[in-house]
């Protein structure tokens, strides 16, 4: 697994609640500090500032070293679900974006059975070297970029999986590379066609990791991302790979 920390820019990680509550609790206490002239007061001061601080910013300091993310933009949908402990948000301000989009004469639910088996992905996606899956939501993800280059590696956690419709995937905390990824089926009306709609964002980061990535996608990622997608077409319309996937790359 990797293990790797990012250091990141302060950004919200509670939610509007938690902002009101920190700006009451933060009042009462200051207030009730700068009323005693003593040590207690001070510290009562003290610790009201930062909950002011935490209310004004949305930013809560031991969230933030436990890569703990309360906000409510980066809240999952889903009931019962405990991802936010550990995901990442792409800035997508800074993010890389590439999207493609191609018509397959494969039906829809052979495309999501394919591409819901992640270890398939580097089959298509040249720029991954590998996808390990370790279990229904969490799979570890390597790239290699250049020749003498460092690897990249991130642990990734599924967010959106509509059967035969789409999926959709978040790096979680400890990334190399902040990324989000989905795929989306379309059929065609005679619904025995799909159209495939690939997004891909890689937030770049410093030192490096970003260097690499840079050199590994150049300047027009679109189009390392439309060889591949074209390539992925011919093959699955020739039945050339099963399904259920196997070894090697496309």
């Amino acid at each position: 697994m990797n293990n790797r920390t990012n250091r990141e820019v302060h950004r919200e990680n509670i939610g509007d609640g938690q902002r009101v509550l920190s700006a009451v609790m933060g009042m009462a206490f200051l207030v009730s500090g700068l009323s005693r002239r003593n040590w207690a007061g001070a510290v009562k001061a003290i610790v009201g500032g930062g909950l002011l601080y935490r209310a004004a910013s949305g930013y809560c300091p031991a969230f933030g070293a436990m890569g703990i993310d309360m906000s409510s933009h980066d809240r999952p949908d889903r009931p019962n679900d405990t991802s936010r402990l550990g995901r990442r948000k792409v800035r997508t301000d800074r993010a890389m974006k590439m999207q493609r989009a191609i018509e397959i004469n494969r039906p829809p639910d052979d495309m999501y059975r394919f591409w819901r088996s992640l270890n398939n992905l580097p089959r298509i996606l040249k720029h991954l070297d590998s996808v390990q899956v370790i279990d229904d939501r969490l799979s570890h993800w390597v790239v290699t970029t250049i020749p003498g280059a460092p690897k990249v590696e991130w642990d990734a956690e599924i967010i959106n999986d509509v059967k035969n419709e789409r999926i959709g995937w978040r790096s979680l905390r400890g990334a190399d590379v902040n990324n989000t990824g989905s795929v989306e089926f379309k059929p065609t009306e005679d619904g025995n066609r799909t159209w495939l709609t690939v997004t891909l964002q890689y937030e770049p980061p410093g030192g490096k990791f970003g260097v690499a990535l840079a050199k590994l996608f150049g300047e027009d990622p679109n189009t390392k991302l439309a060889q591949d997608l074209q390539r992925f077409k011919e093959q699955m319309e020739t039945d050339v790979f099963s399904l259920a996937g196997g070894e090697g790359k496309v």
